[in-house]
């Protein structure tokens, strides 16, 4: 039988949770060199590219034949810039979550696939090993309902908070800070979902929300079997 949620549909211009952990459940960031890693490239692939400012680079003779090669690494490298819209995020020792906005029927795919093949071939130069650092194929499920959009964003921020508590060190890294407004990065788009809560009203807002108690029956599908 299919793992849960490995069987993907592909919907454009459509909201998914994205999770995959470790082979054998095996931890997948040893440091916090390798958070740094996986994050540097989540955010080259979601900003656009600067192909201008890369082309001139390459033809410049004053840059050495190393910058060089660099420069046109870069241009060949894919971008998802305009195809994926990240909306959270959180990476565990052994496992992580996107939740995301594909715009293409194939984008969300594409991503995946390519973060998973270059932060494998660090992990496993780094660490000298060989083989599959994933546990089968990624999870993807699709978003079908307003109250899921809002659910799932917590649940995501939740699981850092449940790792090292309400203060939100930079052990474990999430967007969660940027739904608090204490920090912007131009890869994470937290305002739509930040559109349902108050930024005046304490009650009202989106912290409270994350504090409250998950509604198990609506995450059951949006979740892995086990963490």
């Amino acid at each position: 039988m299919p793992a849960k949620n490995s069987i993907k549909t592909y919907v454009a211009n459509s909201y998914y949770h994205i999770y995959n952990r470790g082979v054998e459940k095996r931890i997948i960031f040893i440091d916090q060199q390798d958070y740094a890693v996986f994050l540097s490239y989540l955010k080259e692939y979601l900003l656009p590219k600067k192909e201008k400012e890369l082309h001139e680079r390459f033809s410049d003779p004053q840059i050495s034949p190393k910058e060089k090669d660099k420069a046109l690494k870069l241009l060949r490298m894919n971008n998802f810039a305009g195809e994926i819209t990240l909306l959270a995020y959180c990476l565990m020792p052994n496992h992580f979550h996107f939740f995301v906005k594909q715009k293409g029927a194939e984008s969300i795919d594409r991503f995946v696939q390519s973060i998973g093949t270059r932060y494998t071939a660090y992990f496993n130069r780094k660490y000298k090993r060989v083989g599959s650092l994933y546990q089968g194929v990624y999870k993807a499920v699709l978003i079908t309902s307003e109250e899921q959009f809002l659910h799932l964003s917590r649940y995501i921020h939740k699981q850092a908070l449940a790792s090292q508590g309400e203060t939100l060190r930079e052990k474990q890294p999430c967007s969660y800070l940027e739904y608090l407004g204490k920090r912007k990065s131009a890869w994470i788009h937290p305002e739509e979902i930040l559109s349902y809560f108050s930024q005046t009203n304490s009650n009202l807002s989106y912290e409270n929300f994350v504090k409250q108690s998950d509604d198990g029956q609506l995450l059951q599908k949006l979740i892995l079997e086990e963490d």
